[in-house]
């Protein structure tokens, strides 16, 4: 695995996507192998404004790994999210418990190496923008085969 390349191109691309202004309000980069033994905890690869502790990303992680999103809701920080449409190695969800006007959504892919969590505030165009957003990572990251 090359940690280099990965810590680089997250920063590069966090600075241009997440913050104020900008498509993303946060993101997160699992480390994450669907083949791997579920007792072996997936680890906090890269996180950007928003903090998440083990046992949170631990209940996420055993969410996709036990396939549960058509039946299930799942939890990043405090906010829970539904999900509401699914696709081969993608899918996103709105949070169901957000106090802001436009809501908030969360965009999660998945690469050979990880789990990428995008979130953003808004409906339909800030999540085209925050699906553009993530894509562009998970691309660079494919490149590589991470």
């Amino acid at each position: 695995m090359d940690w280099g390349f990965v810590h680089k191109t997250w920063d590069k691309w966090a600075s241009t996507n997440i913050g104020p202004r900008l498509p993303l309000k946060a993101a997160l980069l699992v480390n994450f192998d669907p083949t791997a033994p579920s007792r072996l905890l997936s680890t906090l690869a890269e996180q950007e404004g928003i903090k998440v502790n083990i046992i949170e990303l631990r209940h996420f992680v055993d969410f996709i790994r036990n396939n549960q999103l058509q039946t299930e809701s799942f939890y990043i920080g405090s906010h829970q999210y539904l999900v509401t449409t699914i696709h081969e190695n993608w899918f996103s969800a709105r949070c169901i418990n957000t106090s802001k006007p436009a809501g908030e959504g969360a965009i999660v892919m998945q690469t050979a190496a990880y789990i990428l969590v995008a979130l953003y505030e808004g409906s339909i165009g800030p999540a085209s923008c925050a699906m553009a957003a993530a894509d562009q990572l998970t691309a660079q990251l494919g490149r590589k085969n991470l």
